[in-house]
């Protein structure tokens, strides 16, 4: 999958999936479920790290070289981008010669900069991951929910077996997944757990996720609270993991916390309702769309370590209804958030673009 396409290859590409960033990151995950998906539909090529297996790779030479391979298929092929670089470099191969349609898939759910607003007015096509998102955008777009591997992430057989692989103290594990920064509201779940571990003896609680360089002293701002509180073996900060590790987090806890104060969608809401997890979350990103307060999750406000608090006592003081509330979960994501409606609505949009322009 990594050599070089070929001739024949190269013209019939239909798609291309940049993913301009290197460090890894939400939207390289929301990439790496769909890219497999989308390469099951069209003849498609992934552009840069972290590819996951299912689809082609598209080395700097082979982009090169398509310059000089017009489309045997009669159709633009298509630059999907999801990042301000992508739109950037699709509309400079553009410049090139290459003619690409570009598409840009928008999660952000806040007023857009001079220079996205510019880069969007010059899109063939806009995509939404909600409806809060298509509305900072300058211009209509089709609102496709996110969508993810409901196999990949499901429940595991034995929860409690699950947990004990992790060597924490106790019988249940409360976990919040992202970036460990203010924004995914790292320093609210580290509050409440401060003020709940202590009163409910069989839980304790994992951060799993990237800390950068200018983000340290507030991470270790954090781990020098938990150790006052004298909880340093029961709020484990275990960094960031391999990212076929992640999946088998979700199965280990029971309670998922969504802590975010902005956020575009909020894709590990969706991981924790697939594994069976109960989901307490922060009214930010999709959260409200996604859950029933109080069916298949709970929602709190946002930027409220008190009510994120108040949010999770219920579940731990009564850890029989983590389970039911759990399956809820589950069975919504199976019915209305699977990867594959995802990619069928993409392709959708793909069409649409491929019927009212013209190749080369």
């Amino acid at each position: 999958m990594n050599r070089e396409l070929d001739d024949e290859a190269l013209g019939e590409l239909e798609v291309l999936i940049p993913n301009l960033n290197w460090r890894y990151s939400g939207g390289t995950a929301v990439n790496r479920t769909i890219a497999p998906l989308i390469a099951s539909r069209w003849r498609a090529a992934w552009l840069g790290p972290d590819r996951p297996d299912g689809i082609a790779a598209l080395t700097v030479r082979d982009l090169l070289r398509l310059r000089f391979r017009p489309p045997s298929h009669g159709k633009v092929r298509i630059w999907h981008a999801r990042r301000n670089v992508e739109m950037i470099a699709g509309l400079f191969l553009n410049l090139l010669g290459y003619r690409f349609a570009l598409i840009f898939n928008s999660a952000s759910q806040r007023p857009k900069t001079w220079l996205t607003s510019f880069l969007i007015a010059r899109m063939d096509a806009l995509i939404a991951t909600s409806e809060a998102a298509a509305q900072y955008l300058s211009r209509p777009a089709t609102v496709i929910h996110h969508g993810i591997d409901v196999d990949l992430y499901s429940p595991p057989a034995d929860r409690r077996a699950a947990f004990a692989e992790t060597g924490l103290t106790g019988r249940y594990a409360i976990g919040t997944f992202g970036r460990v920064r203010r924004q995914k509201g790292s320093d609210l779940f580290v509050e409440a757990m401060c003020r709940l571990l202590p009163r409910y003896p069989d839980f304790s609680a994992v951060v799993i996720g990237l800390t950068t360089v200018d983000n340290r002293p507030f991470v270790e701002g954090l781990k020098q609270q938990v150790a006052a509180a004298g909880l340093t073996e029961r709020i484990r900060f275990l960094g960031e993991l391999p990212v076929e590790e992640v999946p088998l987090w979700y199965q280990r806890i029971s309670i998922y916390v969504f802590a975010s104060r902005v956020e575009g969608f909020g894709l590990t809401m969706l991981e924790a309702m697939a594994a069976g997890d109960a989901v307490v979350a922060a009214r930010a990103g999709a959260a409200e769309m996604v859950i029933t307060d109080g069916d298949d999750g709970v929602l709190a406000p946002v930027g409220d370590a008190d009510a994120l608090a108040a949010a999770l006592e219920p579940l731990m003081r009564d850890p029989e209804r983590i389970e039911a509330m759990g399956g809820r979960a589950r069975e919504k994501v199976v019915e209305r958030f699977s990867r594959d409606r995802e990619a069928d609505q993409i392709s959708a949009v793909y069409q649409k673009v491929w019927a009212r322009t013209q190749a080369p």
